[in-house]
């Protein structure tokens, strides 16, 4: 692996930037971090009149029938009082300021106020603290769609609401070092009207279905980030055991401490794979005044929205240059550049010198110009811009592109750019492993260690979309992410895994798909983990949009998977699971378990969907239904079968159910033989 890793969406600083500079070109981690304490967890100063830990309010759930862990700061080698209900404990401040009391199990239900109180008479009172389920939802935004998107927003928004459904909602935040506590904190609210509102809509309808299930008040806990992939949400050490991100994550523990080198490093990378790929300069003053491009639009804005048939849906990279004219006196002095909002990645020079790029959806980009960047008479501008999704471009405002100068001067950037499109098959440039939603583990570090030593029923983990590029890798990070977690949060902690729903087009012939590559890469990791249970969505999607708004179902689907996993409920957890395919002469037998009330192919007489694969590929297979069996009939001219497959494609159409009304999810299983 080189110094930087291939990863989507960078967010990425310039060079030679002053700290503050550093800060606002980045828009990823943060650099700033608090001092690290003895556990390398950076900590704020203590503060006496906030001597619980941030994530400890009014209005707070801890986990029922385990020990509670309570813990804040204050002045080191003091000694607090900490109350939990009728029970008391003295707790001794460390060094860094950190104490920390340990109560026994609570029972479900109860109502408590804790307190801390220090030898001077400083007190702190948190009320109404329940006892009940804690579940932790996490990944991207499916995981983070609200609920006043969901269907029927009017009357879910009104309710009725249980007041015994409490929320909490963890701010975006992403770091390049472990954060102790949260940076921006939010506080536990109770379910009403305007609390479910914005909050996670899978985790609310979830936790409104199990609820009526298991009669204990619940804790929600969302910590998503829309568009992250999966790297970002597991620790440096879990990456690092995977044994594929050792570089990057040493280059991540510079930016830690020294942006600015991070960034050059970037640079010589990104212009490194460029020339290696393409074999030329256009960042460079020469190439930019030898073949500028094209005449751009006037205002730029979405390059969809051109008109220009080559523009149309373009996802990828797009040049774009410009000249500018300036005296002496303006190139003499301090400079910064405003590109407006670009979408989604820039990479860009100031006379062939990398200034900064910066990840962001139709966010504005400033860039500091070091004295000696800029020159008198023609300078030359080059943006890379990156859109791996929707909108793409230089998306102003025209008013925001321009140059500012030290004595309050400024020059007008807008108009006279030149683009020209760059073809996809130039691949992926260098992405910064600090960067938010694409990087490796910033959300971790910034969202999820803050959570410490919370104790929780569970948690629930939608998230994949992003990694259908690299769905090869996915079973693994999975599984790291899984055990990762569980060294935090209990190593018997249940995970509810939500498969990707259907989205994108309808294929008339087998493909091969990284969402379905995915999907199987969610079936199997719950299939092998005890503690594991799997939420089918492949038929409540939409194709056309991905993120469909029947979340209920989702959360439904969900808690009947949490009662299977936590409580042995009737019944199966996530409906029929194939378990073994079967060759005996031209005939292939699926065979599945858990099936409730049979199989059933819906609308049809026999399920389609199916595939047999070999050596020379797949093609569609003739199924039919004997019993809890699929057989397939294969076609001797394809040769040997060595695996079949089920509704794999982004967006398939899947039949099979069981008498449940559940849909048998896709899958790839390898064919054994008589």
């Amino acid at each position: 692996m080189t110094a930087f890793a291939r990863l989507p969406a960078p967010r990425l600083a310039g060079l030679g930037l002053p700290a503050l500079a550093i800060a606002l070109a980045l828009g990823g981690c943060s650099a700033d971090q608090p001092v690290p304490d003895a556990t390398g967890h950076a900590r704020p100063a203590a503060d006496d009149s906030h001597l619980l830990d941030p994530l400890f309010t009014d209005h707070m759930v801890i986990q029922r029938d385990q020990p509670a862990a309570i813990w804040g700061q204050a002045e080191p080698g003091s000694t607090v009082t900490v109350r939990l209900g009728v029970d008391s404990q003295n707790a001794t401040a460390d060094a860094a300021g950190r104490w920390q009391a340990e109560f026994g199990p609570h029972t479900a239900g109860e109502q408590l106020v804790l307190e801390v109180i220090t030898a001077d008479g400083v007190n702190q009172r948190i009320e109404d603290v329940l006892v009940g389920d804690v579940w932790l939802c996490s990944g991207q935004s499916n995981m983070e769609f609200p609920v006043e998107r969901a269907l029927n927003p009017g009357s879910e928004i009104s309710g009725p609401h249980n007041p015994a459904i409490r929320l909490l909602t963890i701010a975006h935040d992403s770091r390049a070092a472990l954060l102790a506590d949260h940076a921006n904190p939010d506080v536990w609210r109770v379910s009403a009207s305007d609390s479910v509102r914005d909050f996670s809509a899978v985790c609310y309808f979830f936790a409104r279905e199990l609820q009526a299930r298991v009669d204990v008040p619940m804790g929600l806990i969302d910590a998503s980030w829309g568009g992250s992939q999966i790297e970002a949400w597991i620790s440096a050490g879990g990456l690092r055991s995977t044994g594929d991100f050792d570089t990057a994550l040493d280059t991540l523990a510079l930016y830690a401490t020294d942006p600015a080198a991070a960034s050059a490093g970037l640079g010589v990378e990104w212009e490194d794979w460029w020339q290696t790929t393409a074999g030329t300069t256009p960042w460079s003053r020469e190439a930019v005044l030898a073949d500028p491009g094209q005449p751009a639009p006037t205002p730029m804005g979405d390059w969809r929205s051109w008109g220009i048939p080559e523009m149309d849906g373009h996802l990828d990279m797009v040049w774009f240059t410009r000249q500018v004219e300036l005296d002496a006196g303006q190139a003499g002095q301090d400079a910064w550049i405003d590109l407006g909002g670009i979408d989604e990645v820039d990479a860009s020079w100031v006379n062939g010198e990398f200034i900064g790029s910066t990840f962001g959806w139709g966010t504005a980009r400033t860039y500091a110009l070091p004295q000696g960047g800029l020159q008198a008479g023609t300078n030359t501008i080059a943006i890379n811009v990156l859109n791996n999704w929707g909108a793409g471009g230089m998306v102003g405002p025209d008013e925001a592109v321009r140059l500012r100068f030290a004595d309050g001067s400024e020059v007008q950037l807008a108009g006279n750019w030149r683009y020209a499109r760059v073809a996809p098959s130039i691949g992926s440039p260098p992405r910064a492993p600090w960067e938010s939603v694409g990087g490796l583990t910033g959300m971790y570090n910034g969202m999820i260690a803050p959570l410490e030593q919370t104790r929780i029923a569970g948690m629930i983990w939608y998230q994949g979309e992003s990694n259908t590029g690299r769905a090869d890798a996915y079973e693994e990070l999975l599984n790291t992410l899984l055990a990762d977690w569980r060294d935090q949060f209990g190593s018997d902690m249940p995970a509810l895994i939500v498969q990707l729903a259907n989205f994108g087009a309808l294929a008339d012939q087998p493909v091969e798909s990284g969402w379905a590559r995915v999907r199987d890469a969610q079936r199997r990791v719950a299939e092998t983990d005890p503690r594991a249970g799997l939420v089918i969505t492949i038929d409540i999607g939409d194709r056309l949009d991905i993120h469909p708004a029947n979340k209920q179902e989702v959360g439904r689907r969900a808690a009947r998977a949490a009662l299977h996993v936590l409580h042995d409920a009737q019944g199966t957890g996530w409906g029929a699971r194939p378990r073994a395919a079967r060759q005996d002469g031209g005939r292939i037998h699926i065979r599945f378990d858990d099936v409730e009330n049979g199989l059933y192919a819906m609308s049809a007489e026999a399920p389609g969907g199916f595939e047999t694969c070999g050596a020379n590929g797949c093609q569609y297979a003739r199924a039919r239904l004997i019993g809890d069996r699929v057989v397939l009939t294969t076609d001797a001219e394809q040769g040997a079968v060595t695996h079949v497959r089920y509704c794999w494609a982004d967006s398939p159409i899947c039949q099979l159910y069981d008498g449940a009304g559940l849909p048998v999810g896709p899958f790839e299983l390898a064919v054994t033989r008589e």
